[in-house]
């Protein structure tokens, strides 16, 4: 196993932290040169490139948005969910959709009903008198943004309700029978029993979205391209490895990114361990 894990992680790993330190380009790799910080801290660096920034802004913003929505409609989803009435089996499974179909798939899907001309978005908008003409959701730079965490809280806004509903049914049923008796408000009961109770699934469910929100890619690309107004960081990244062909400065991008999910996963495990010995 450890053979394996070394062999398509931590080689190609090591391998690209090592060339973010040469020129190297995507027809000559064999002849990088070792450059040293040059792609990170020189004139032409990352470190003083402006779409850089905005790619690192455009991704820490896309994050916060999207993690902090499904957050809200996940937990909301699971609380319905929870409870028994007809039919809740085959709610359950129809919740899933969405996470179950492939990401890419489901953003092309969403282009073409965000499409201006025939979308079906636009035609229910206009219908309802939302808005007077048609909106261009992928291709507007004001809208563009809107579209992305639209899309992407409908696709994985079910990862975080499957997660927290799992903690919710391992509840102890003591807690909200005594508070039944008590007659608490259902609204009080939710955030001095039930939160508190599930805050370590929350927090699991959170972190992962975080991590897999920064890692972003997939839908931004098959939305809206590597159109400048949401270029993310691993867009930025793959630009400069394929489109551009420098491989260097693309592997540069490529270990920064590496890093910053490194640290808001070491972060989140120092903060778990930190309220550990504090409880």
């Amino acid at each position: 196993m450890l053979i394996v894990l070394a062999l398509v992680a931590a080689w190609p790993l090591i391998r690209t932290i090592w060339l973010g330190f040469t020129d190297a380009n995507l027809l000559e790799l064999d002849k990088a040169k070792w450059i040293g910080l040059e792609n990170y801290t020189g004139d032409h660096g990352l470190f003083h490139d402006k779409v850089w920034w905005h790619a690192v802004k455009t991704t820490l913003w896309f994050t916060l948005l999207t993690v902090s929505i499904e957050t809200v409609l996940g937990t909301i989803i699971a609380l319905v969910l929870n409870r028994t009435f007809p039919g809740r089996g085959l709610v359950r499974a129809a919740v899933l959709i969405p996470w179950a179909i492939p990401t890419v798939v489901s953003a092309k899907m969403w282009s073409w009903m965000l499409n201006d001309q025939f979308g079906i978005i636009n035609h229910i908008l206009l219908g309802l008198g939302i808005i007077d003409t048609p909106k261009a959701w992928t291709a507007d730079n004001d809208l563009m943004m809107t579209s992305l965490v639209m899309v992407d809280v409908w696709k994985t806004t079910p990862f975080m309700a499957l997660l927290i509903l799992a903690a919710l049914q391992m509840l102890p049923k003591e807690c909200y029978e005594a508070a039944q008796i008590d007659g608490v408000h259902p609204v009080k009961v939710f955030f001095r029993v039930t939160l508190p109770l599930i805050r370590p699934a929350l927090m699991v469910a959170i972190i992962f979205r975080v991590l897999d929100a920064v890692r972003v890619f997939d839908v931004v690309y098959a939305l809206t391209g590597t159109r400048d107004t949401t270029m993310t960081m691993s867009i930025y990244a793959r630009q400069q490895l394929i489109e551009f062909q420098e491989v260097g400065y693309g592997s540069a991008a490529s270990t920064l990114l590496f890093f910053l999910v490194a640290l808001l996963t070491a972060l989140y495990l120092v903060a778990g361990r930190v309220k550990l010995g504090g409880d």
